[in-house]
């Protein structure tokens, strides 16, 4: 499985707008949910949701990087996207530094294998010093997927 196979490249967001955990969640969150074609009242349900799991334990893993997921009924296939904070976010993130780059994940509840191979494949790319560091100095939608297709030919 390659990451642009279940990254929504219309759902990227190079440039958040929202300076704290809460509102980079419900940025990304109504992205994706638009992408994958789900309304407002299904938007806000994932949100809660997502926000609920962060409280119950930052999804921020360090090197500036969190990948907030959530399984929920409203989602019917696997679906994720990134967004880009060029101030930084407190995610509480386990080295205690600000976030730069947020994947977030979306899975439906009845396919835990997926989703786990989806976290697999995100940390994966994640653990590159230089993914990591390049996505950060993208200015736009079109040099993420580049660099997202990119990093998808390289060995595991």
């Amino acid at each position: 499985m390659k990451l642009i196979d279940f990254i929504r490249t219309d759902a990227i967001i190079p440039d958040l707008q929202a300076t704290d955990r809460n509102g980079v969640i419900r940025e990304l969150v109504e992205s994706l949910a638009r992408s994958i074609g789900l309304d407002e009242k299904e938007a806000a349900s994932i949100g809660k949701a997502v926000i609920t799991r962060e409280n119950q334990g930052s999804t921020g893993f360090g090197k500036g990087v969190a990948v907030p997921h959530v399984k929920h009924p409203a989602v019917k296939q696997i679906a994720a996207t990134i967004g880009r904070s060029s101030g930084g976010v407190d995610f509480a993130a386990l080295d205690r530094l600000p976030v730069y780059l947020v994947v977030l994940l979306l899975s439906p509840p009845d396919n835990p294998d997926q989703h786990l191979a989806s976290m697999e494949n995100i940390f994966r790319h994640l653990q590159r010093e230089n993914f990591r560091r390049f996505l950060r100095q993208a200015g736009s939608k079109e040099e993420i997927i580049e660099l997202i297709q990119e990093a998808d030919e390289l060995p595991a």
